[in-house]
């Protein structure tokens, strides 16, 4: 089943040649093995992604005034790394196919080590705002990788299972947001808030564990390479756009708040760096372990119906975020954080259920039509690949705009009160968008529709 490359045809060796998990005999007998161990070395590799990607909400922390940035700087600092990771995830989606998933992890694994070095080299107090920007923009590739990872093992799973190990799969990663921000919290709790290249510095080994074992553990599938048209068809489809669209309210939610939320508090609460530190970390380790949660509800009740109702969740949390802003309870705003972490959590799950749910129905049309089964399902796989790339890049833009949000919001209010109402907006819009496009009766009457609205 695992070649090595052919010359001048791949790279690397570990080459999957035969691939079919939704032939449930190949499964059994040999697919669910290899997918597995494939899973856990990307949990781990995206993990520390994560990771690097969104350290910097935890060095501004760091920053006290010795530094001379101001609140609204240093919102536009956390928002520089989610903008870099956001443009980075199209083309690292497409490297799995261009290079194989193994060969693709074992190099964006490697490539953390770039911006670990340039931080422990250049933070400290008088460095300039110029510099500190441009080498936390460098961390944006720790967020390409969840991009490729999540490409990668959409292709290792039948659809019938995609929900749990695409959220196990991303539940893991982003699991890295709340470990870098407890790691944090005891550095600053033990040495201080003057020393962080002690933070820094704990990662550098991980990286190299990381991409070590990607090299030893990971396979790459052939069907996968050169599959140059499965990007420009995905474009063309409106159901690539309607999805991003939504991730953008559920990832777009959890990584904008994770990289906000401690700065938040220490301006809206007038928190010190450990008091802020010691509940930064609590949103989104919840967040993180529910999400495989949200894709097996989904894989259970239907994708849409649990995006649905979990717009509507966070919307009533986000009100009472408001709530406790006007009345300046920090214990109530902290809850309400803590519930919109939880529910961005499960509508991760839920929404990246839906992406091959979608494309998978197309497929079970065109073959009930007569279509041929192997060609149309590969073309699920494909496709539905590519969108998760798409939807995993637009959405985490959703992370930009949260914190150019806020950053407004404080330089004209002092205060994160009208982001909020502008968060409640959007929220009500994504429920009216799942409704219309998936759940209303009349999608059962076009073609493919009732495959729709199971999703």
């Amino acid at each position: 089943m695992t070649t090595s490359a052919s010359p001048g045809r791949r790279l690397g060796g570990r080459w999957i040649e035969h691939w079919d998990p939704e032939d449930e005999g190949f499964w059994e007998r040999t697919g669910k093995k290899i997918a597995s161990r494939n899973l856990w070395q990307s949990i781990f590799s995206e993990h520390i992604g994560f990771s690097v990607w969104t350290m910097w909400s935890v060095l501004v922390l760091f920053m006290g005034p010795e530094y001379g940035i101001d609140a609204a700087q240093k919102f536009f600092l956390v928002a520089v790394p989610t903008l870099v990771g956001a443009i980075l995830r199209l083309p690292y989606t497409f490297a799995v196919a261009r290079f194989g998933g193994r060969n693709w992890t074992i190099f964006s694994a490697a490539l953390l080590i770039v911006p670990l070095l340039l931080a422990l080299i250049v933070i400290e107090p008088g460095v300039s705002y110029t510099t500190l920007l441009l080498v936390a923009a460098v961390a944006g590739v720790g967020g390409g990788n969840f991009a490729s990872s999540m490409a990668n093992i959409n292709a290792f799973y039948p659809e019938r299972s995609k929900g749990w190990a695409l959220g196990l799969n991303a539940g893991g990663g982003n699991l890295g947001v709340p470990v870098v921000q407890l790691l944090g919290l005891l550095v600053i709790a033990t040495i201080g808030a003057g020393q962080p290249r002690v933070l820094i510095a704990i990662y550098i080994p991980l990286v190299i564990v990381s991409a070590a074992l990607a090299w030893l553990r990971m396979d790459n599938i052939a069907a996968m390479s050169n599959d140059t048209g499965a990007f420009a068809e995905a474009c063309r489809d409106r159901q690539t756009w309607i999805m991003s669209f939504l991730y953008i309210g559920t990832f777009g939610s959890f990584i904008g708040y994770s990289f906000a939320f401690g700065l938040v508090l220490q301006n809206q609460f007038d928190r010190t760096p450990l008091q802020a530190a010691a509940v930064t970390f609590i949103g989104p380790l919840i967040g993180s372990l529910i999400r495989p949660i949200g894709g097996r509800l989904a894989d259970r009740y239907g994708g849409a119906n649990v995006t649905l109702w979990n717009f509507a969740g966070m919307a009533v949390a986000t009100l009472i975020i408001i709530a406790a802003s006007g009345a300046q309870s920090l214990a109530v705003f902290t809850l309400g954080f803590i519930l919109l972490f939880t529910l961005s959590g499960i509508g991760n799950g839920s929404t990246y259920k839906m992406i091959p749910a979608i494309f998978t129905g197309r497929a079970r049309v065109a073959i009930a039509a007569g279509g041929d089964r192997e060609t149309e399902l590969g073309t699920a796989r494909r496709l539905s690949g590519a969108v998760i790339g798409i939807a995993g890049a637009v959405g985490a833009l959703g992370g930009l705009f949260i914190n150019l949000a806020f950053r407004q919001s404080f330089l004209t209010v002092e205060s994160g009160t009208p982001a909020f109402w502008s968060f409640l907006a959007f929220y009500v819009v994504c429920i009216g968008v799942t409704w219309a496009v998936y759940l209303r009766p009349k999608q059962a009457s076009v073609p493919g529709g009732a495959e729709l609205a199971r999703v």
